[in-house]
């Protein structure tokens, strides 16, 4: 009974905004649970959006995310579907256990950088972020995405004048870079990212901090649940 109590509630509605990334961590925690267990199949994409009450492409992108990471496998024909693969795998190493704290920390340093960067940032910091954004477009190795990542959240503390800022930014990046290093980088994911990481330029180009902010502050939310999804229990 209360394993099927805790199924049910991971296909309970998603909320906005993070949808995608909370449907990663959702089936991703109730595989590395147990709850999905291996070679279990997912019920029909129509079936699973509604549940989860989001638009079908951004199931599919969640869905893909999990089989880039190994947990699920799509099979084709008419005994086919989305399974849990029969070895979820188990990662690299395991979270710290304030590995919270670290993104809470984040939020508070990233976010108020938006903000002053917005106020102060000069059209050479903003074109040095289009430039990082245009690197992480280009496809390699996770390592060179994630120079160009921590690269372009240090500018964005750059911006801002504050060296104090830049010091705190350059120090939970380098936290963030232990944490993101137990978990797989799988392509839909970093797409998504750098999305984001366009949306938010062009919010402190157009000196609207309070939007690059809110912007800013879902995208740390998305890694969250990213994190929360794909790490070894």
């Amino acid at each position: 009974m209360e394993s099927a109590s805790a199924l049910r509630a991971v296909f309970e509605p998603v909320s906005a905004p993070t949808t995608f990334e909370e449907t990663v961590e959702r089936l991703g925690t109730a595989i590395r649970t147990g709850l999905l267990p291996p070679g279990s199949r997912l019920p029909p994409e129509r079936d699973l959006a509604d549940q989860f009450g989001i638009a079908r492409s951004t199931l599919r992108q969640a869905l893909t995310t999990l089989v880039q990471s190994g947990y699920l496998v799509a099979l084709r024909g008419r005994s086919g579907g989305t399974f849990v693969t029969a070895a979820p795998p188990l990662g690299s190493g395991k979270l710290p256990a304030d590995w919270r704290e670290v993104l809470a920390t984040r939020v508070a340093v990233e976010c108020g950088a938006a903000v002053l960067a917005a106020e102060r940032g000069s059209p050479e910091a903003f074109a040095r972020m289009d430039e990082l954004i245009v690197q992480m477009d280009a496809p390699g190795a996770f390592d060179s995405y994630r120079r160009c990542d921590v690269r372009f959240h240090i500018t964005l503390a750059e911006a801002t004048g504050a060296g104090r800022l830049v010091a705190a930014m350059t120090q939970v990046q380098g936290e963030m870079t232990e944490l993101i290093s137990v978990i797989p980088h799988p392509e839909t994911v970093l797409e998504h990212a750098n999305d984001e990481h366009r949306q938010i330029v062009s919010a402190l180009r157009a000196g609207e901090g309070h939007l690059a902010a809110r912007i800013l502050r879902a995208h740390l939310a998305g890694t969250e649940h990213i994190i929360a999804g794909l790490a070894p229990a």
